[in-house]
């Protein structure tokens, strides 16, 4: 039985005092933008179309936490948004806002944290906190089939999400675990950081989601 949690939190979502806090002083710097818990984005066909989830981090500041769709208007999406365009699980242009053309196809995206928090590190109250809202994303999805992790954080919090060890399915680039009817992809985050250190590569990443595309083919 699913539980009552909404699939995202309320745009006034109180439940991290430290994130609220650092939500309303963004709100008063910035107010044109979003600031704001941000919610799953899911393709046009609905939830019962989705046989991939990627899941981040957190919201960027001046990425999702501006624009209010997931991984668009910082550096991740670039890559990121190229990538699905590229193995078919989106199409469009990238335009980096959240009325460019991209369409996600059978493919959704989320954050373990749906709310930005300082410096892009939400400590283990807010990942524990905002956790049901990625059970109860999960819960609408039941024709999922593969989850994209990235970054270890990200990667943990799914696999408590499954209700299995984080020992048992330890996160690596690119070594694939099984839970339950999920195959789990993790890849390292795709931030500017770790692309311009080298950390990931663009081919990296590509060899996350031709093994993903290869799985959910067959």
């Amino acid at each position: 039985m699913p539980n009552q949690v909404p699939i995202d939190p309320d745009y006034n979502c109180k439940e991290c005092p430290r994130l609220r806090q650092f939500i309303l002083d963004a709100r008063s710097a910035n107010p044109d933008w979003y600031n704001g818990p941000v919610p799953t984005f899911y393709p046009e066909n609905g939830k019962d179309s989705v046989e991939l989830l990627i899941v981040g981090l957190a919201p960027g500041m001046r990425g999702a936490n501006r624009t209010s769709r997931p991984f668009t208007g910082d550096y991740a999406g670039d890559l990121l948004y190229a990538t699905l365009i590229k193995y078919g699980f989106a199409t469009g242009q990238y335009d980096a806002r959240p009325d460019d053309s991209v369409k996600l196809q059978k493919t959704a995206i989320t954050n373990a944290v749906r709310c930005v928090p300082p410096e892009n590190k939400p400590v283990g109250a807010e990942i524990n906190t905002c956790r049901k809202y990625l059970i109860s994303t999960f819960e609408h999805l039941p024709n999922l089939k593969a989850i994209v992790t990235l970054g270890k954080i990200s990667h943990d919090s799914t696999v408590r999400t499954l209700n299995a060890k984080v020992s048992q399915h330890p996160f690596g680039h690119n070594t694939p675990t099984k839970i339950d009817d999920y195959m789990i992809f993790p890849s390292y985050h795709c931030s500017r950081y770790n692309t311009n250190t080298g950390r990931l590569t663009t081919e990296m990443f590509e060899d996350v989601f031709d093994k993903v595309k290869a799985y959910i083919s067959s």
